[in-house]
């Protein structure tokens, strides 16, 4: 199936004991796709807390994923791990799902590999994956630059795209300018998602998606449109709520979100911490502002 569009990148609700609570996990992608018409979901990346998944947990997540979206949306796998053989072994843990994309982070531990060393990982795990390949370009001390995206998106067959993070829109332009072409270039500079969109990004995959799909959906659609009056509307409601949910622990703040709009997300694991009541109010009120949380819809 196509990427493109709005792809939400879902949180993991956890239960009191930290095992993954799956019923909430099936009512959420539900919601995302026969309620807010998401064009895709992406579980078991940083707002799913990939980086705390077992393997186990990993392909929990993803097979449910694909049972509940059942064909009527693509599914993206998130892969956070710091070697080529783990990146392998959970990729072949994966193999046999109908999964869209393998979302595949740059190592995150603290060294940078050579540019070489950065293309033959994401070649070997390539040629290893049953699944198309996209780069999570998010890791600040291991960030592939556009020259390198360009080359391993045009060299490395079954390396289809990139999902450019860490909010530097320049090089998301750089990227859109040079290689648009080369394979699926989709956002996550999440408070400028109206300009990644007017930037002609493929669609995008970010935090901010989850908290208010719906209105992503709506900016997707308007600039699409040409109604930029609409966009830059929808712009001034989004980035309040992206101002709020920012933070080191910001799948809690999503969470948060997504419990004070009536969508239970469970808890975040450990040693991550809940929001605090200073960002669960700053929370509530940017979603009061944009409309998408009622007065009366209080937090439990």
């Amino acid at each position: 199936m196509k990427i493109h569009g709005i792809v939400p990148p879902m949180v993991t609700p956890f239960a009191q004991d930290e095992s993954v609570d799956e019923a909430l996990l099936r009512a959420e992608i539900e919601y995302l796709i026969s309620t807010a018409g998401v064009h895709g979901i992406a579980v078991g990346g940083s707002t799913g807390e990939g980086h705390a998944l077992t393997t186990d947990e990993l392909r929990q997540v993803v097979a449910t994923a694909c049972e509940v979206a059942a064909g009527r949306a693509p599914v993206i796998a998130g892969i956070i791990v710091d070697s080529t053989r783990q990146a392998i072994e959970k990729a072949r843990a994966l193999a046999d799902l109908e999964i869209a994309a393998l979302q595949v982070t740059p190592v995150h531990y603290l060294f940078r590999p050579s540019d070489e060393m950065m293309f033959d990982h994401f070649a070997r795990l390539a040629q290893h994956a049953a699944q198309p390949v996209m780069i999570y370009n998010v890791v600040p001390w291991t960030y592939c630059s556009p020259a390198l995206l360009d080359r391993m998106m045009r060299e490395i067959e079954g390396l289809i795209g990139v999902k450019q993070s860490a909010g530097d829109l320049k090089l998301l332009a750089d990227l859109l300018m040079a290689s648009a072409d080369a394979g699926v270039i989709m956002s996550a500079v999440d408070a400028l998602m109206y300009p990644s969109f007017a930037l002609g990004a493929h669609g995008a995959i970010a935090a901010i998606l989850t908290a208010a799909p719906e209105l992503f959906v709506r900016l997707w659609n308007q600039v699409a449109a040409g109604d930029h009056i609409s966009a830059l509307d929808s712009h001034h409601k989004l980035l309040p709520i992206y101002n709020a949910l920012e933070g080191d622990n910001m799948p809690a703040n999503v969470k948060t979100a997504l419990a004070l709009q009536g969508r239970p997300a469970g808890l975040p694991r450990m040693p991550m911490p809940e929001s605090s009541a200073e960002q669960r109010a700053a929370i509530e009120a940017a979603l009061l502002n944009a409309g998408v949380m009622l007065p009366a819809a209080a937090f439990a």
